[in-house]
This record gives structure tokens, sequence and C-alpha cells, in this order.
């Protein structure tokens, strides 16, 4: 294969442009595909070193993907097949190009990102002007034209003549590559995986990337490091600078305590050792919290005299800071110092565990002061945007940084906030989230343009344009696999079938890790299921059994349960859990994802490592057997009851009620709140979530799942035709997260059910006798509220299970006895 670019471009050349030009008038845009195969590309000589690295890019990156044999030429060839790219800035461009070419060049913008790219033709021959305003324009327009061809193994033609003018809606738009321990790909990562990673993310239109700081809330090294975090971070600066792009530093501010001089001194020692060395910082970004916890009084200070440090060596670099995890007295606190308009402040960013919504902040927040978003695209649970209503099966196997493609999701919280801030920096933790990135990448030029346009622009590029359509349409299925019940949900199977046929084909793409990785959530899912099926079958037959304790007897029922429970995985998962195993394997040696802590060295299983979740239990059987061991343990007319008891433990009893809490279709009684159209962050929306635990541990699903609300919004419940004469209990199983705050309910948003408690175990089960008040009106509200004002995450508000049911007034009484 040739690729060879013509860098400089002589005078003589445009005069025999001119010739050609009489040979062949200008036309009109070519109508049918062009083949490309045979090109030449041209750049004018006073192009920059940029704008040539982008041209070297472009070939690069056609090479990669076909034989196209892309050559030098001294001038436009008078006649013959392929054709010729001629690009450069619009100024370059108007004052060289001859008049017939120049009529072809859109009119110019002002944006110094902005580009056009126009399909014409010099007689027969195809030519394609890519013209930037400035010289990141010629990367993002020659980015532009890259992803619209179709490059077959010999063969690249563009399919369809491009007119494309385009000018970025947001000015930043950047992502986090954040080379540490946690991370669940990047940490694996030599400098040739982190440049071909930023060219990927140029070609879709990325300005910036952000780097974290050596020194964080992790270890500072990771078992797959291949190169110190220093030399690395290094590197990245340098790579971003050879191709003109950003290069940004998150730097949290992690010594104990700023109030003491000594460890102001150490941060600032550490903070001059690191800026003195990187070549390239365009912005410091110094979150309030998450990691770090620095009051905002101590923080703008220590801030001022760390940037006098960076200005030292980088007199150009921004500044931002943000309010994450601060609580509701430091946010006051922020607000005033923000107001104050500190002669280093550039902007405030918005992101994840920050108790005023991004609406709030930009209402108390000056608005000459510009705000960031940097949202957390890599999560579904316990994170910034959670999966709306997910199956607790999910949330428990694949856990919350698994392959996440939300095309739909992403879009909405997207155009939720776009009018809030001026770019974005996306939070991510490897290449799980890899699809959500190039969407935001492509809104922040087009907030309008429609995910299912990017997703085969992406499809086109990376996998192949073969499977334009079929994987951006599998892309989007993969969403449509977490929507509602997973025993139940339709999509699965076909998804599978879609991507299997991809997978099967005589062209399918080959140790290419993108594909790989929707591959393994395709298969993951539909594995889920069938095992789902099967053991929700089993433990449905095991209770049948149980209720036949009085008539079978004891023994014979718990036998029976037994067999039932009996976990033979169907032949149908096999294949699929082989498949699985070894498309993890492949992918860690392809990208370096970490998809488990013992076969591939992920920090934990919580960091994407959710093979090693795979085999859980999927109903109560690990429950069900340490409870008929203490069945058999106690007198044999005892024993019926007792597994009656166990078959009816979460139904409601009669005239009453129960939520199974965090599983979507068993909480009838829950108020969930507007929703996540308008309220994508869930500051006023009930979210379902799971503990810290598993089935295997002998927890129950209905135990392991919780509802929770954030900072000050109440969980609530609603409950009506109650019996007004009746008396009424609640049971109440406090469980969720390993750590809880202490909680007060309220019935009727004036009756307190009891005052602040926190659990002393996890769980714990509750009951409280309700007063007559809280329902002879034949409805009752439930409220959760945590002590006011705290920041952090706004977790900690979580309830398992509710048991609403009438008591005898006697009972009651009986209780109430001291």
């Amino acid at each position: 294969m040739r690729a060879t670019v013509l860098l400089s471009l002589p005078q003589y050349l445009w005069v025999g442009m001119a010739a050609a030009l009489l040979l062949f008038p200008f036309s009109a845009a070519f109508a049918q595909p062009v083949d490309c195969t045979q090109a030449t590309i041209v750049l004018p000589a006073s192009a920059t070193a940029h704008e040539a690295e982008a041209v070297r890019m472009f070939v690069e990156e056609a090479a990669r993907r076909t034989s196209v044999h892309w050559v030098r030429a001294e001038q436009i060839p008078s006649q013959g097949a392929g054709c010729v790219v001629v690009t450069g800035t619009w100024e370059e461009l108007a004052r060289t190009l001859p008049a017939a070419l120049k009529r072809a060049l859109a009119p110019a913008q002002q944006n110094p990102e902005a580009f056009s790219v126009q399909a014409t033709n010099l007689g027969k021959q195809p030519v394609i002007l890519v013209a930037g305003s400035g010289e990141r324009g010629v990367l993002f327009g020659l980015g532009a034209l890259l992803r619209k061809f179709s490059f077959y193994p010999a063969q690249a033609t563009l399919d369809t003549p491009l007119h494309l003018t385009e000018s970025p809606e947001k000015p930043l738009r950047s992502h986090q590559l954040g080379y540490r321990f946690k991370n669940n790909t990047y940490d694996a990562w030599n400098l040739a995986q982190f440049e071909q990673q930023i060219r990927d993310l140029a070609i879709f239109g990325a300005n910036t990337i952000q780097m974290i700081a050596p020194h964080s809330d992790d270890t500072e090294s990771s078992p797959l490091f291949p190169a110190r975090a220093l030399d690395t971070l290094l590197g990245v600066s340098r790579i971003l600078d050879h191709y003109g792009l950003n290069c940004d530093i998150y730097y949290p501010e992690m010594e104990a305590d700023y109030s003491r001089a000594a460890d102001v001194d150490r941060e600032l020692a550490r903070f001059d050792e690191l800026f003195r060395q990187i070549p390239r910082v365009d912005a410091l970004w110094i979150p309030g919290g998450d990691p770090g916890h620095t009051p905002p009084r101590l923080l703008f200070p220590l801030i001022a005299r760390e940037v006098e440090v960076l200005h030292r060596y980088h007199p150009r670099a921004l500044v931002y800071v943000s309010a994450q995890g601060m609580d509701g007295k430091q946010y006051e606190d922020f607000y005033r110092l923000v107001a104050a308009h500190p002669a280093w402040l550039t902007g405030v960013f918005f992101g994840p565990q920050s108790r005023d919504s991004f609406e709030t902040q930009r209402r108390r927040i000056p608005t000459d002061i510009p705000l960031i978003f940097y949202p957390d695209i890599a999560h579904t649970m316990h994170a910034q945007f959670p999966v709306p209503q997910w199956d607790p099966v999910f949330a428990l196997t694949e856990g919350r940084e698994p392959i996440d493609p939300r095309p739909v999701d992403e879009a909405a919280i997207y155009r939720h906030f776009a009018v809030l801030h001026t770019g974005f920096v996306t939070y991510s933790e490897g290449v799980n989230d890899d699809v959500n990135k190039f969407l935001w990448n492509q809104w922040g030029w087009n907030s309008a343009a429609p995910a299912r346009e990017i997703l085969e622009d992406y499809a086109r590029f990376f996998i192949g344009p073969q499977w334009t359509r079929a994987f951006a349409g599998a892309i989007s299925d993969l969403e449509m696999n977490w929507r509602g019940p997973l025993i139940s949900n339709a999509h699965i199977e076909p998804t599978l079938k879609e991507f299997q046929r991809i997978e099967q084909s005589p062209d399918a793409p080959r140790a290419n890790w993108r594909f790989e990785l929707a591959l393994y959530r395709a298969y993951y899912d539909a594995f889920l299921q069938r095992r789902l099926r099967v053991e929700t079958a089993q433990q449905q037959q095991a209770i049948e059994d149980l209720r036949k304790a009085p008539v079978l007897g004891a023994g014979e029922s718990i036998h029976r349960a037994e067999t039932a429970l009996a976990h033979t995985a169907p032949d149908s998962t096999s294949v699929l859990h082989d498949r699985i195993f070894a498309l993890a394997g492949d992918l860690f040696h392809h990208i370096g994802i970490q998809l488990s802590v013992n076969l591939y060295g992920a920090s934990n299983w919580e960091r994407g490592a959710n093979l090693d979740r795979i085999d859980l239990p999927l109903n109560d059987r690990v429950w069900l057997s340490r409870q008929f061991e203490q069945v058999r343990a106690l007198p044999v007319d005892q024993q019926a009851a007792a597994l009656l008891a166990i078959a009816d433990r979460d139904q409601a009893p009669s005239g009453g009620f129960y939520d199974d809490l965090g599983t979507p279709q068993r909480e009838p009684h829950l108020v969930r709140g507007p929703g996540f159209a308008s309220d994508p962050e869930f500051y006023q929306t009930a979210i379902d979530g799971v503990a810290d635990h598993s089935p295997a541990d002998g927890w129950t699903w209905a135990k392991l799942t919780y509802a929770e609300a954030l900072y000050e919004a109440p969980l609530r419940l609603h409950y009506e035709k109650l019996d007004p004469v009746a008396n009424y209990r609640l049971r109440v199983v406090y469980a969720g997260e390993d750590y809880a705050l202490p909680l007060t309910l309220v019935a009727n948003h004036a009756v307190q059910i009891h005052p602040a408690l926190q659990r002393k175990t996890n769980p714990q089960t509750m009951e409280f006798d309700l007063p007559r008040a809280a329902t002879q009106g034949g409805t009752l509200d439930l409220e959760w509220a945590r002590p006011a004002g705290l920041g952090g995450s706004g977790r900690g508000r979580q309830i398992a299970e509710v048991w609403l049911f009438p008591v005898p007034a006697e009972s009651q009484q009986e209780r109430q006895k001291p």
C-alpha cells in the first residue's frame, strides 16, 4: 500500500490546476458515489505543522482500514480515475485556488474550529475541498470527511456528495482519560494507545483531553501500568500539543487539612513539581470534592497560590473549580466567594455529588461566569445519571460500570442541560462508555444531530461500511435491553441474534475491540435472561412445594423444594457462558479493559469487572437453604407453619399491602416523582438500587433491592383505600449500601412515626404501630427524611421492604405495654 501526501504546494501546481480547468471546466458536485481508491491529497506550502499533522492523520487512518493507493502528484491529473482532496485554511485556499474552484468554497466562518467540506468536479475529476477557519478547522474537516468515507479492503468510496459547513455549538468538547488504578481500561494503555484514542475523538470533533494528576484518591501505581503515571501524563501532553489540541489537568486537593501550613506547603511543592514538567497545560480543574474535602474558605486561598505557580509555567492556562461534595453551608460560602470574582477564576464546573442542581448553580452564580458540564457518562447506578427503573438483576451482576451505550438517555441528558453550559468534560472510567463519548462529541457541534446518524458514522468508521446500519441499530437495541423487567424483555434475544449475524459473517470485524465490547454486552444480557427464567421457575416451584407442607409434611415439602432449587445451568446458557469468557480475554488483550479482578487485574468488581458476577444466584436458593436448616431444628409440630411463613414472607398480609422497594414492578406505593425525562439526575425522583451484598451471601433479592431519594427530597409511599376504623402496623426493612444515615419517618406530613434512627445492622427490620389518626382518612403518606444540609453523594436514605397491614386493637395494646 502506498499512502503519500503532498505537504507543500508550490505555485506552479496552482498554474497546473488552472490549465486543467481550461481543459475540464468546473461543474456541479458529483452525484454518484465516487471511487477514491486512488487519491491525491494536497496542502498549501504555507500550512502549519498542525495542519500537516492533520493530513498525516487523514492518510494513516485511511490506510489502517483499506489498502487504498493515495499518492502524491505534482498537479491535479488532467484525466483518470480517483479523486483529489485539497485542504487548508479558508484564507489560504481563497487566496491560492483558481477562480473556478474558489466558487465551490462555502462562505468562511468566524469560529476558528469551523470547517467546510465541499464536493465538486474538475471535468470528470472529482475534487473535495476541505477548508478550515483555522488549523483546528482543517483537522475537524478532515475528520468529518473520514467519517463519511466507506473503506473496504481494497476500495475507498464516498457514497454521498458532501456539502458540509459546520461550526461547533460548544467551545469546549472534552473527555477525561484518567491513567490510574481505579480506571477499568486506561491504566493498561501505552502512549500509542492514548494517541489512537485522541485521534479517534478528534475525528469526531473533540478538542480537549483532560488528564488526572498522578496524586489523587487512588494508589500511586497500578499493576497494569506500562509506564509511570507522570511519564504517561507528560507523554499525553506532548501528543496533544503535536495535534494542536488542548491538554487540561484535573487536580484534586488531597492533603488532610489546609488550615495547617505544613499541608499547604506540601501541596504547593507537589503542585510546582508537577506543572513545571508538563509541556502543555491549557486549563486546571480543581474539584471541591469527589475527591477532596476542602471547605471553600480554605480552598479558594489555596487555589490562588497554586495559580501563581501554574502561570509561572503556563501563563495562559484557565482555571475552573467545582462545589462537588460540599454541604449546604459550604455551598453558601462557595457562592459568596465565586461572586467576588477572584482574579484566577475562569469558570465553575458542575459534576457528580453536587447537592445543588445545575439549574440552582446557574441561578446563584453570576451570569458572566461560565459554567462547564462535567457529566458522568460511565456509570449506571450509584451515579449522577442512573438507568431509570433498572432491573435489579442487571444492577447486581453487570454493575455500575458496565458496557453502557445509552443513545436515547444520553441525548435526553445532553439536551436537558445544553442551555446551562458552554461546554463539557465527560467523566469516564475507561472504554465501557465508548459510544457515549462519540455521541457527546457530535452533540457539542450540533445538539439537534440525531443519535442514529452519529451511530451510523461510528459504525461506518470503526466497524465497517457494510455494517453501518446493522451495527448502529444493534447498539440502539442494547439500550432497549435495559428497558423494563429483564425476565420479559422481548428485545434481548433478537439483539443477540443481530450481533451473532455480524459475528458469524465471512466479513465480520476481526480483532475489533469496539465490536467486541458490544458483542460482550449482547451475550451477557442474553445469558442473564435465560438463567433468570430458569431460576425464577425453580423458585416458584419450590414455593409451591412449601405451601403443600400441611398436606405433604414438612420433610417432604423441603425435599421437593430442594430438588426444585438444585442449580443446574440450562444447556442454552453454556455456550453463551463460554463465549462471554472468551470475549473478556480478547477485550483485555485488544484494549486493556479489565472485566475481572482475578483474571485481568481490575481494582474492584464495581470497576467494570462484571465477569466476576456472572454466576451469582438469580433466586433466593442460598437464603432458602439456610431457612430449611432452621426449620428442621424446630419441633415437628411447628415446621409446617414455619414453611408457610417462608413461602409467604414477601406477600401482602390479608387486608394489607407490600412493597419490594427497588424492584420496579413490585413497588406499587412508591411515589416516583417527576421521572428521568425532566429530572435526569433524580434530585426529585425516587431511585431503584441494590445493596453491597449478593444472594450468595444469603440475602434475599427483596432485601438486596431498595428505593432511595437524594439530599433533601423525601422518599415517599402513598396508600389509598385503607380501612378508616382499622389499626395498622408498619414493618420496614432498612437495608442498602453498607453506610447509613439516621432517618426520620413521618406520616401525612405531620405525624412522626419515629425520630431519627440509624440502623444498627444491615439489613434491620423494625415494626411500628401507626396512630389511628394517620389512617382514618382512608389514605396514608409516609415520608422518610435524612438530616438536612449534608453534602457528599446525597445517598443513604435506603429502604428495602415495607409491609402495611391491619392488626387487632388488642394486639396493638399488647405491644404498647411496658
